[in-house]
């Protein structure tokens, strides 16, 4: 039985001027709706995956997983186990050069929540062997129906969230696709991307992943979201800069609308998705063929937009343009 381990113009400027009263409208407007189930959007080196928490069902580690979310504990985190047909399992390690896999620091444990059955899609707390309230950093997500197994051992496991929409299709490509390799005794079957045996492991071979509470499900690969004022985006920089997935953050004390490149939310990416942003390097200026802007359910789409760097040493970019 398998066990789970913790592991310009006038007119332009008024456009722009719109824009950005849209944008600060939305940041008033924060908490005026209700969202049923919290959602945490993962990116990862193979594109994003949403997830719904089960915040009724499993209050307490729906909370404790926030906890590490919000405070931005797993951003540049990798899934340090892969077992193929099984379970990919993260929340524990980040990899420093020259160092090698740093374990992420944990909270106290919590109490055992089982209640949901552990099916293909569901995202669940991993734990110590013996000890059904043992769980604090690590999750993973089933890749099959593992109810006979995880269900039945160490109390069950406890299942605190799902994998939305087509998702899933982002874990199975992982499943398919990374290496699976030993590194030690806690990275027995970590999954590596575009690795080459025999060879150094660097940190593009991770699969490393960023998360971020967002008010809305959405698979569009440039999100706007008025509760946190981050912006989510895939950017094909070319040849000399790849792909990367990242976030950008308003700064509501400027004026216009001006955003800051967080570069802690940077993963190189392993594909290339149709549609993604891209960054010249010849003229600094990222641009966004179809911008989803949310606020409480509430979507607005732009397009075209352009952002010009602005301030390259604290990595902000400013709107440019836009179309409607």
């Amino acid at each position: 039985m398998a066990v789970i381990r913790k592991q310009s113009s006038r007119a332009s400027g008024r456009a722009l001027f719109r824009i950005g009263q849209v944008l600060v409208l939305m940041l008033a407007l924060v908490g005026t709706a209700v969202q049923a189930n919290t959602i945490v959007r993962v990116s990862t080196t193979y594109g994003d995956f949403s997830i719904e928490l089960f915040d009724t069902v499993t209050p307490v580690t729906v909370k404790n997983f926030l906890n590490y979310v919000n405070r931005g504990t797993f951003n540049g985190s990798y899934f340090h186990r892969l077992e193929k047909g099984f379970v990919l399992q993260g929340g524990g390690y980040r990899f420093q050069p020259f160092v090698g896999p740093i374990a992420l620091q944990q909270d106290p444990p919590i109490v055992n929540e089982f209640s949901v059955s552990n099916t293909r899609g569901t995202v669940a707390m991993a734990k110590l062997g013996g000890d059904p309230n043992s769980a604090t950093n690590q999750w993973f997500v089933n890749l099959a129906d593992n109810n006979t197994n995880l269900d039945v051992q160490n109390g069950g496991f406890t299942a605190f969230g799902r994998v939305l929409g087509n998702g899933m299709n982002v874990l199975d490509t992982i499943n398919s696709q990374a290496g699976v390799y030993s590194l030690g005794q806690t990275h027995t079957q970590l999954p590596l991307a575009n690795y080459a045996d025999f060879t150094v492991v660097k940190a593009s071979n991770f699969i490393t992943m960023t998360t971020q509470v967002v008010q809305r499900f959405s698979e569009a690969l440039a999100v706007f979201e008025s509760q946190s004022g981050k912006l989510m985006l895939t950017i094909d920089g070319g040849d000399a800069l790849g792909v990367h997935s990242l976030h950008m953050s308003l700064l509501t004390d400027r004026p216009g609308v001006v955003l800051r490149l967080l570069p802690d939310t940077m993963i190189a990416l392993a594909i290339k998705p149709i549609g993604a942003a891209t960054f010249t390097a010849t003229d600094n200026k990222i641009r966004i063929p179809s911008l989803e802007v949310n606020n409480n359910g509430n979507v607005a789409i732009y397009k075209n937009v352009v952002l010009g760097l602005s301030n390259a040493q604290a990595w902000e970019f400013t709107l440019e343009s836009f179309e409607q």
